[in-house]
């Protein structure tokens, strides 16, 4: 064993004369610990809620919309054949956006109305496959032929509508009767509701079946985008970049999730690293502690370290010495606080014994674990428990033997 590591082990487990200097120790490793498991628990929520946030978003929109600069516009086959032959895109559909008020027997309100196809394979509505899709939205025979409309939970809550409830749509567009302009009306049933669990979605979408859409906007053959869902979502950058090149020139416009969604995650970004920083306080605290209980320390061996000089140790062994006993500090106080960070979120992913209250978009708190944070954390940690050691292990080093011999 090293001479070095020999005696910083003795340090350890030797009891100091100022029992002061012990508690400091305990404080440094609880310091440590605390702040680890603080910023291991609370990245890991950070990064649940961005993933829980991501998979609703996405749940509900394309990953890719091919849109237009005049608005809604026709003649889009040749250009929905040919984005499906790319080899990372699953899917292409055509889709209408338009705004509309709903009208039921009890109330009124605005909404989102979307017309999509139901018979392509993606994910459309959280909830719905393809054939529960197609069944819903066509016309219902038994409701006397009318088409079928699926509202966002607690839009279908707002206005009173249930399942097998007739209501009213009226498009923003009007047209020309005998009394004037009117607005566009159609009549559809409810035949479901949705819950995507984000309430800007659930309190204002509505699906229908695009060709009814076109009907009520009395625009037909016209579609607002085509809705593209790839094979894997963290690569829609350079899969976008390898689209036809015509769809990022005028008329047509690209953009893809993480731009329309930039805001909301650049915040949880910002959120998660000013957290990162704040929690990173703690460490620097308990940082402070292990340099004082060395700086005590070396008090306390002014004559170890003396003779240890005087015996020809030079002034690298004495650094390695204390800087050794304070990384052994850092480091008990790192595993500690990481192996309780992990064990607290395995409860909280298992046991969901913290509930949230309804004003937040989660019931209970998302906690995801990534390998690489947990490593980044750690790692961090003893970096700045080994800085805290260079100051007092270079006094140490520099500390003149005969002084301290003299006045030790």
């Amino acid at each position: 064993m090293a001479v070095e590591l020999f005696i910083a082990r003795r340090y350890l487990k030797a009891k100091q004369k100022e029992g002061f200097i012990s508690l400091i120790t305990f404080l440094s490793v609880a310091g440590v610990m605390v702040g680890v498991m603080a910023l291991v628990v609370v990245i890991a929520v950070m990064n649940g809620a961005e993933t829980e946030f991501r998979r609703r978003i996405l749940g509900l929109e394309p990953h890719i919309l091919v849109m237009n600069y005049n608005g809604t516009f026709g003649n889009y086959n040749p250009v929905l054949e040919n984005i499906q032959t790319h080899p990372h895109i699953r899917d292409a559909s055509p889709i209408l956006f338009a705004q509309a008020i709903i009208r039921t027997r009890h109330a009124m309100s605005g909404a989102m109305v979307r017309g999509i196809v139901p018979d392509n394979s993606a994910s459309l509505i959280k909830g719905f496959d393809a054939p529960a899709l197609k069944n819903a939205l066509a016309v219902q025979k038994n409701s006397d032929n009318l088409p079928g409309i699926i509202l966002g939970k607690e839009l279908a809550r707002a206005m009173g509508a249930m399942t097998g409830d007739k209501i009213i749509l009226m498009s923003t567009r009007s047209v020309i009767s005998p009394m004037g302009q009117i607005p566009a009306m159609k009549q559809f049933v409810v035949q479901g509701t949705f819950s995507s669990g984000m309430s800007e979605y659930d309190g204002m979408l509505a699906y229908v079946h695009l060709e009814q859409a076109q009907s009520l906007i009395k625009d037909p053959d016209k579609i607002s985008a085509i809705g593209i869902w790839v094979d894997d979502v963290f690569k829609v950058k350079e899969i976008r970049k390898t689209l036809p090149a015509d769809l990022e020139h005028h008329p047509f416009y690209v953009r893809d999730w993480m731009d329309i969604n930039q805001s909301l995650f650049s915040a949880l970004k910002l959120e998660k690293t000013a957290m990162f920083i704040i929690l990173t306080l703690i460490i620097l605290v308990a940082a402070f502690n292990i340099a004082s209980a060395l700086i005590m320390l070396v008090m306390e061996k002014t004559k170890d370290i003396a003779v240890l000089k005087a015996m020809g140790a030079t002034h690298g062994m004495i650094r390695q010495i204390f800087i050794i006993k304070g990384l052994v500090i850092g480091t008990i106080g790192t595993l500690l606080g990481t192996v309780t960070g992990i064990g607290i979120c395995l409860l909280l992913k298992r046991y969901d014994f913290i509930q949230l209250p309804k004003a937040y978009p989660f019931s209970t708190l998302p906690v995801q674990l990534d390998p690489m944070d947990v490593l980044v954390i750690s790692v961090s940690a003893i970096i700045i428990c080994f800085i805290s050691t260079l100051y007092p292990s270079w006094k140490a080093s520099n500390m003149d033997p005969l002084e301290a011999i003299r006045y030790g």
